[in-house]
């Protein structure tokens, strides 16, 4: 990061950059001097003071004495909270990349036109395609998250948790087929079957094929956990169920190792999602994976100073801090193959869940909005057995078609 100074000739500079780029016609006209420059951040809720001093930081390292705001926000209604008044909402602001879509098609989000090659070539290609909407670049990536199995190791060895057939020939597993958030947890596994959730690259809004004869075969498999005694729906309940010694393994995210580790103490086990058999052959189970991004206002006054900041927000120092301090795991690559993280039981198991292989980058398309409801009914109804193998097929492709365009 380079010290504020030659402002004239930054301005210049940024006239030329920053012409034809999102964020306004006039933006980059406005940074004339370091007195009119005034930042604010968003960042995630219980994370305020951390970043504060993230941010006194990089000001003191980089001779900056303009004032940065640093506000907690709920960042999962980032998308709201930008569209609704754009002009008032803060410079940098924290979100997951699911929404990145919605923000783009509605004009406030600002082109990473500065750190891009920063960005690419410090963080993993699953961070940077979160970051990545129609194969241009708007986030700062600075964590992953994903599901990811936990398991009594008292009860199911390691070689038991490999496979799904595995853990419930042996135990009961908690897992949500009926509630809300079963979309979440559930969709992922028709795309593990080799079904496309809205094309391969989750930009394709009429690429959606989970109405081919894979989807309907893994729908069909959702109806049978209904009949399975070793299943247990479990949601709000998921933790009073492991505590009760009802079920030995269930699903969380890196959120609910804390109440795990209380209630199993040493017998608590983390691995990555088993194989499956959804009646086409043996397939890794996934999950989605979400990737925490800082992005910049395209409303912003002060759009080569924002991303900066947003940048360093990012960076592999900050990344490292917010590891080591917060548990957040980092996106960057080499902080992902550091000692601090392989040694580290979850944070170990995220990094290996949030390959390909085992995940997928949760789409980014604003069709997504309307996906949700849709498929919660279809695989809630199937668990419950109300939806007949002959009418599966239709329920899929009501779906599809329902969900291939934005709906208002």
């Amino acid at each position: 990061m380079k010290k504020k100074v030659g402002l004239s000739i930054v301005t210049i500079f940024a006239a030329l950059l920053l012409t034809g780029c999102g964020g306004g016609e006039d933006n980059s006209n406005s940074q004339t001097n370091s007195d009119d420059v005034n930042l604010k951040v968003w960042v995630d809720p219980g994370t305020g003071d951390f970043y504060k001093n993230v941010v006194k930081e990089y000001k003191e390292s980089n001779g900056i004495d303009y004032p940065i705001e640093v506000v907690e926000s709920d960042t999962g209604k980032a998308q709201e909270f930008v569209k609704k008044d754009p002009d008032a909402a803060a410079d940098v602001f924290s979100m997951p990349h699911d929404q990145l879509g919605q923000l783009v098609e509605a004009g406030v989000v600002y082109e990473n036109t500065k750190y891009a090659d920063d960005v690419k070539e410090s963080n993993t290609e699953q961070a940077i395609n979160g970051a990545t909407y129609q194969d241009k670049l708007y986030g700062y990536p600075y964590g992953v998250e994903s599901m990811m199995l936990y398991y009594d190791k008292s009860k199911l060895s390691e070689e038991d948790v490999k496979t799904y057939e595995g853990i419930v020939a042996k135990e009961k597993i908690g897992l949500n087929f009926e509630e809300a958030g079963a979309d979440y947890f559930a969709v992922p596994f028709f795309v593990s079957n080799g079904s496309k959730l809205y094309g391969a690259d989750g930009e394709d809004a009429s690429g959606t094929t989970f109405n081919d004869a894979k989807g309907v075969n893994t729908l069909k498999w959702i109806a049978a956990q209904g009949k399975n005694p070793n299943v247990i729906q479990a949601n709000a309940d998921l933790m009073s169920q492991l505590e009760n010694g009802s079920i030995a393994a269930l699903v969380s995210g890196p959120w609910g190792r804390e109440n795990i580790e209380e209630i199993l103490g040493d017998n608590m086990g983390i691995a990555t999602y088993p194989t499956n058999d959804f009646g086409d052959g043996t397939v890794q189970m996934k999950a989605f994976l979400g990737v925490k991004l800082y992005s910049v206002n395209a409303n912003t006054k002060n759009p080569l100073e924002a991303m900066e900041l947003a940048n360093y927000l990012s960076s592999k120092a900050a990344q490292e801090q917010a590891f080591e301090k917060m548990n957040t795991i980092p996106s960057n690559k080499a902080l992902q193959q550091s000692e601090k993280v392989a040694s580290d039981p979850l944070a170990s198991t995220v990094v290996k869940m949030a390959q390909p292989e085992f995940t997928e980058l949760m789409p980014k398309i604003p069709e997504m909005v309307s996906f949700w409801p849709g498929a919660l009914s279809v695989i809630s109804d199937s668990y419950k057995g109300k939806i007949p193998e002959d009418q599966m097929e239709k329920k899929l492709t009501q779906l599809v078609d329902d969900t291939s365009a934005t709906k208002d």
